[in-house]
C-alpha cells in the first residue's frame, strides 16, 4: 500500500468520513473547513489531485467533489479508522438475544442481531454437520446421455443430481450399478466411499466405471453442500441502501448470490481460517455481485474450535467504525453461547 504524508492522510480520512455520513461527493472547500488543517482550498485541491492519481478517490461526472474508491476505503480501514466501542445498551441488547440454547435458535438470533443493529444483511455460517452417510442410491435414465442420480441418506434426506454420460446405459445396467453401490457402500459416508471405490471398480467391467465414478463425485459434491448452511437475515435492508438500489441489475445479481450460496460460503470460509475481523471491500471478495459491497466477517468457535463465521453485507459506504465491533462482539457472544458459557 502506498504511504501517504500526514496532510494527505488527514484529508483522506475527513473525505471518507464525510462521504460515509452524507453520501455526497466532498468538495475542497468542505475539506478545508472540516479537516482541522489550515490549508487553502487551492492547496486542498492539489492534495486531492494527488490522491486521485494514486487511486484513493475519484471524481463523479456530475460533481466537482470527490468520493472514495475501494482502494481509498481500504487505506482508511487499515490505517485511519478509529473503531467505536459498543455502548452499554447495544452490548446488553446483543447479550440478551444471544444466550445458550438450541444451536439453530442461537444462530438465527445472531443473524437477526447483526441485521437489526447495522440495517444491512446479517449472515451466520452454521457449523458443519457430521459426515452424511448413504442409505440408498438409484439411477433413472432421462435420455441417452443423461442419468438422474438419486441419493437417500441415513437421515432420510433426498438429493438429486443429473449425470451426463459418454454413452447410453440400459435400464438393466443402471439397476446393476445401483445394486453394486448399495451392496458395497450403503451406510458409509462419501469420504469413505471415495477412498475405497477406485480399487474396487478395477474389478468391474470398464464400461461401468464411468457411471459409478461420476455418481460418487456428484454425490460427494451434493452432500458436501448440505453439510454447511448459512442463515441470512435482512437482505431487504439493502433495497434501502441508496448506493445499491440505484443499480437494480447489480442488486438482482446480489440476491441471486444469496440464493445460490456457494460463492458466499467460500468467501465466508476464508474468515474461518483467519483470526479476528476480516473486511472485504468491493472487488476484494472476488465475487462480481459484491463489487459495490463490503463484507465484514469474524469467525466463531465451539469448545475452542472454529466452526463457522458471522458477517454483515452492506454497501462500501458503511460506517465501518460501528459495523466492525458489532460483528466482533456477535462472534464472541456466539462462541460463548454455543459453548454453553454464560459470561
Amino acid at each position: 500500500m502506498t504511504s501517504l504524508d500526514q496532510r494527505s492522510q488527514v484529508l483522506l480520512k475527513t473525505l471518507v468520513e464525510h462521504y460515509i455520513t452524507d453520501g455526497q461527493p466532498v468538495g475542497s472547500r468542505a475539506l478545508s473547513r472540516h479537516s482541522g488543517l489550515k490549508l487553502s482550498p487551492a492547496t486542498v485541491r492539489n492534495v486531492m489531485s494527488d490522491l486521485e492519481e494514486l487511486g484513493f478517490i475519484a471524481s463523479p461526472h456530475t460533481s466537482a467533489g470527490r468520493i472514495p474508491t475501494a482502494r481509498g476505503y481500504r487505506f482508511f480501514v487499515d490505517s485511519l479508522l478509529t473503531v467505536q466501542p459498543l455502548g452499554i445498551g447495544q452490548l446488553q441488547e446483543i447479550k440478551g438475544h444471544i444466550q445458550p440454547g438450541e444451536p439453530q435458535r442461537v444462530i438465527n438470533a445472531a443473524s437477526q442481531m447483526l441485521s437489526g443493529l447495522t440495517h444491512f444483511a446479517g449472515v451466520v455460517i452454521s457449523p458443519k454437520q457430521d459426515a452424511i452417510k448413504i442409505r440408498q442410491i438409484e439411477f433413472v435414465s432421462l435420455s441417452d446421455t443423461r442419468v438422474l442420480l438419486i441419493l437417500v441418506t441415513t437421515t432420510g434426506d433426498v438429493q438429486n443430481r443429473i449425470l451426463f454420460t459418454k454413452r447410453p446405459y440400459s435400464p438393466s445396467e443402471l439397476v446393476s450399478a445401483a445394486n453394486y453401490l448399495n451392496q458395497h457402500f450403503a451406510g458409509l459416508a462419501f469420504e469413505e466411499i471415495r477412498a475405497r471405490i477406485q480399487d474396487e471398480l478395477k474389478q468391474l467391467r470398464s464400461d461401468m466405471t464411468e457411471l459409478m465414478s461420476a455418481a460418487v463425485e456428484a454425490g460427494s459434491e451434493a452432500l458436501e453442500e448440505t453439510r454447511s448452511t448459512y442463515v441470512i437475515t435482512g437482505e431487504t435492508n439493502l433495497l434501502d441502501a441508496e448506493d445499491l438500489s440505484s443499480n437494480m441489475a447489480r442488486l438482482r445479481e446480489l440476491f441471486k448470490l444469496f440464493e445460490q450460496k456457494t460463492g458466499l460460503m467460500q468467501l465466508m470460509d476464508i474468515s474461518n481460517r483467519a483470526k479476528g475481523v476480516q473486511i472485504f471491500i468491493g472487488g476484494e471478495s472476488g465475487l462480481s455481485p459484491l463489487d459495490d459491497c463490503s463484507v465484514v466477517t469474524a469467525p466463531y468457535q465451539v469448545d475452542g474450535q472454529v466452526v463457522g463465521s458471522v458477517g454483515v453485507i452492506g454497501p462500501t459506504r458503511m460506517a465501518y467504525e460501528r459495523v466492525i465491533p458489532i460483528v466482533d462482539v456477535t462472534a464472541r457472544l456466539l462462541t460463548s453461547a454455543l459453548s454453553g458459557q454464560n459470561n
